[in-house]
């Protein structure tokens, strides 16, 4: 949203907006001059033409009921952003479970090293770009989220899914009914471009495929990491082009690198461009993003909130790190935790040093069967945390130079970790 605000504003449009509190976010906004409401209040909605609503807004906000009442037209934000990308020559829509926000910033600095006139709309923060970087007129890429099937309200020319593991199951009630949500935003593209070895590449068997294995369109060859950050030889066919180094950790961003790849050889861009955009990418906040020291011990902070994310997290951090790991996970809203509740059982169950934190709700009520404590009480290797300072006492004492912490979680856990290190005086 504020990512869409910003880019509204710098058109010549009023902007104004509310959030339920202040953030990084909101002060920027208001520092180049859009006005930010702290909380919801049907006062804060003025003279306006239009009213945008995020996914997670409930009908009895009391803007959005002014809004109705003053006969006002609500849009929701993947209108908005399907009225944005179709303003373009050439747009992409990235989709897929997870690794939307990294594969879309990577496609953008691909596309912008090709181009020269590539926008991009990204769902988190890149550290170059932001989370809305213009930079021409000719291509949009932008992150398409599945949640509510907003996606399907994007008509991009080029539709890429990364994959299509099981998550918002509360808004498709089966994996079947997900699976033809991905497969209908794939068919609305001129092109699809997906993951040859997810299940959705059986559903679509005239779309362009990349993977690590040799059948897929665009592959990855000759695969090299030192220490966590991968290289490898970008192939299409029997050819095989630039060599390609990544400047972020873990084996999953080859998938991601691959994605984008694709999206440019789609336009016919060169190889030697590709690999020079992908040189460009640094990182987004929140993947395995370091944060400071406590103790001598390194805070490792990342996105990861579904169990795959979490193996490809952990995965990474034993490829970098040689010290003792400690993991702090938060769940993410109830319902995931309860629909995927023995997968993250599975995954978190040999990890040393564990502790859930209480659950980041969002836009949910409390659920005691998807709760943290209750999958803490089935992780006997776990230890219950619900407060920022009962977390401070229990790192205090167990931490020494040469551990790592890994903060997972697509919650307030980010924060709570950067409030540890101001204690600390080291952030």
């Amino acid at each position: 949203m504020s990512g869409l605000a910003h880019y509204l504003h710098m058109l010549g449009f009023f902007v104004a907006g509310s959030d339920v509190s202040a953030n990084e976010e909101t002060a920027k906004l208001a520092a180049e001059g859009i006005r930010v409401y702290r909380g919801h209040k049907a006062g804060n909605l003025r003279e306006a033409d239009a009213v945008v609503v995020g996914s997670a807004i409930p009908e009895n906000n009391p803007e959005l009921c002014k809004a109705h009442r003053l006969g006002i037209p609500v849009y929701g934000r993947a209108d908005l952003l399907a009225a944005v990308l179709s303003s373009f020559d050439k747009s992409v829509g990235i989709a897929g479970s997870h690794g939307k926000t990294t594969a879309t910033a990577m496609c953008a600095h691909v596309m912008q090293a090709c181009s020269g006139r590539c926008t991009a709309h990204i769902g988190g923060e890149d550290i170059g770009y932001g989370n809305f970087f213009v930079g021409g007129d000719k291509y949009f890429v932008t992150e398409a989220c599945e949640y509510k099937g907003n996606f399907l309200k994007l008509k991009p020319d080029v539709a890429v899914i990364l994959n299509t593991d099981k998550d918002h199951m509360e808004c498709y009630g089966s994996e079947e009914k997900l699976l033809e949500a991905y497969a209908e935003f794939a068919y609305s593209a001129n092109t699809a471009i997906v993951c040859g070895e997810d299940r959705i590449a059986r559903e679509l068997p005239g779309a362009l495929k990349f993977g690590l294995m040799r059948d897929c369109d665009i592959f990855a060859d000759d695969i090299r990491t030192s220490g966590g950050k991968y290289s490898f030889t970008l192939c299409a066919g029997d050819e095989s082009f630039e060599r390609i180094r990544l400047n972020v950790y873990g084996l999953h961003n080859i998938y991601n690198a691959l994605a984008a790849a694709s999206v440019a050889f789609r336009y016919g861009y060169p190889p030697v461009l590709i690999a020079e955009g992908l040189r460009e990418f640094r990182g987004i906040r929140r993947r395995f993003e370091f944060l400071g020291k406590m103790r001598g011990a390194e805070f490792i902070a990342d996105y990861a909130h579904h169990p795959r994310e979490i193996a490809a997290a952990l995965r990474t951090a034993g490829e970098v790190f040689k010290g003792r790991l400690f993991v702090i996970f938060q769940p993410h809203t109830y319902s995931r935790t309860k629909l995927l509740f023995s997968e993250f059982v599975s995954v978190l169950k040999d990890v040393e040093n564990l502790v859930i934190y209480k659950t980041y709700p969002a836009r949910e009520y409390f659920d005691a069967e998807g709760s943290a404590l209750t999958l803490s009480e089935h992780l006997p290797n776990s230890l219950y945390i619900d407060s920022v300072r009962e977390l401070e006492i229990y790192l205090r004492c167990s931490l020494a130079s040469g551990d790592c912490v890994l903060f997972l979680g697509a919650g307030d856990i980010y924060f709570a970790a950067k409030q540890l290190l101001l204690r600390q005086g080291t952030c």
